[in-house]
């Protein structure tokens, strides 16, 4: 089975795409007004030791975009650099779709 994390003879760290896909992925839903990850959801782009990366995700309907969207960026920043070794470089949030909550009480008007 391939190593996720590695240490190599220098004793560098280095992360696999999937780990970090994961670690964008996870920030980005934790935020309030996120419905969904959109199409491929997360893309990474590692240049050095910056991490570059686009999410597209669909909103909940009523939510400021633009306050979903500064949020995410700030959380996801704020988890790759403490979750890794990396310094985070450019987050670009596409919104590319808005769904309806259900609501839980379907029995109340």
């Amino acid at each position: 089975m391939k190593s996720l994390i590695s240490v190599d003879s220098d004793g560098d760290v280095t992360y696999g795409n999937h780990v970090l896909r994961s670690i964008v992925s996870l920030a980005t839903q934790e935020i309030s007004g996120v419905g969904s990850l959109q199409g491929k959801g997360v893309r990474i782009d590692v240049v050095g030791n910056v991490v570059n990366v686009s999410v597209s995700i669909n909103v909940f309907y009523g939510v400021s975009c633009a306050d979903v969207a500064f949020r995410i960026q700030n959380n996801v920043k704020r988890n790759i650099e403490t979750s890794t070794t990396y310094k985070a470089g450019k987050i670009d949030v596409n919104i590319l779709g808005v769904e309806f909550q259900e609501n839980k009480d379907a029995g109340t008007l």
